[in-house]
């Protein structure tokens, strides 16, 4: 959910597929709902902080990681969720109003994110340099909605000269959301504004450095640059709630050093 509620809020993804998943008794398994192309969040060979975050729950409850995959676009919650082939979805922004959600375990935000060698240092969306520089952005939904940062350059009159990139992208292609950041190392646009999570992930395997500065303000109007992510259950499911609020507090420390080896851009309360 980031990504797409992220995005969509925002992070950010991907186009649909069938779901799919293990078959186990659910006292066994600890199972969670997520995207088996996205990373740095999650992936079917387990290489996103999601799926480390979730194996490490799982040792601690006795149980192993079962996962249903789908691909996090519209229907995501409904068809998984909701739809009671999993328990957990690991990223959703406090307050999400599908799921009942967890305390915090990590707050992140929105980011400009810049080829070092331009020395562009832009922190701002009331930047001059925004109104001539090519500005990447995410696409979000089926019906291209824009995103926040679209809205907020849009406001100030920044149109032309804005780039977008669906978040789904080509779901034939690995994380399809990354397109955003490779674009700023490729030279295709000057400068993007990201979900910070996948832009300091992204920007580590770039080939040339990138410099990733937090948008501000934090808060543009209605839209909205900082989020605290949670843990999303079923929205009756206070018991799992419960359980996992226990969990995230006495791993905490071992989460932000997993969120840390990321790249995640961590934002203290």
């Amino acid at each position: 959910m980031k990504r797409v509620l992220i995005l969509t809020i925002a992070g950010a993804c991907a186009v649909a597929g069938a779901a799919w998943s293990t078959r186990h008794s659910a006292s066994t398994a600890f199972r969670v709902c997520a995207d088996p192309n996205n990373l740095p969040f999650s992936n079917r060979q387990g290489e996103g902080f999601e799926n480390h975050i979730a194996s490490l729950i799982a040792r601690d409850l006795g149980e192993r990681v079962e996962y249903t995959w789908w691909a996090q676009r519209r229907g995501f919650v409904r068809n998984t969720l909701n739809a009671g082939d999993c328990d957990v979805i690991l990223g959703v922004p406090v307050g999400y109003g599908m799921t009942r959600t967890t305390h915090p375990y990590y707050r992140s935000t929105y980011v400009f994110v810049t080829r070092r060698d331009r020395g562009l240092h832009i922190t701002s969306l009331d930047d001059p340099a925004l109104r001539s520089l090519r500005v990447g952005v995410h696409l979000i939904g089926d019906d291209y909605a824009n995103s926040p940062a679209a809205h907020s350059l849009a406001r100030r009159g920044i149109t032309s000269n804005v780039v977008g990139y669906t978040v789904y992208g080509d779901y034939s292609q690995p994380n399809p959301p990354a397109q955003l950041i490779e674009a700023v190392e490729k030279g295709k646009v000057d400068v993007a504004i990201a979900w910070g999570p996948l832009a300091g992930y992204f920007a580590r395997k770039s080939a040339v450095p990138l410099e990733l500065r937090p948008v501000t303000p934090p808060q543009d109007g209605v839209m909205q640059y900082v989020f605290a992510i949670a843990m999303g259950v079923r929205r009756r499911d206070s018991t799992r709630a419960a359980l996992l609020n226990a969990e995230l507090s006495r791993r905490q420390a071992a989460i932000d050093r997993i969120l840390a080896d990321f790249g995640v851009p961590l934002l203290t309360p």
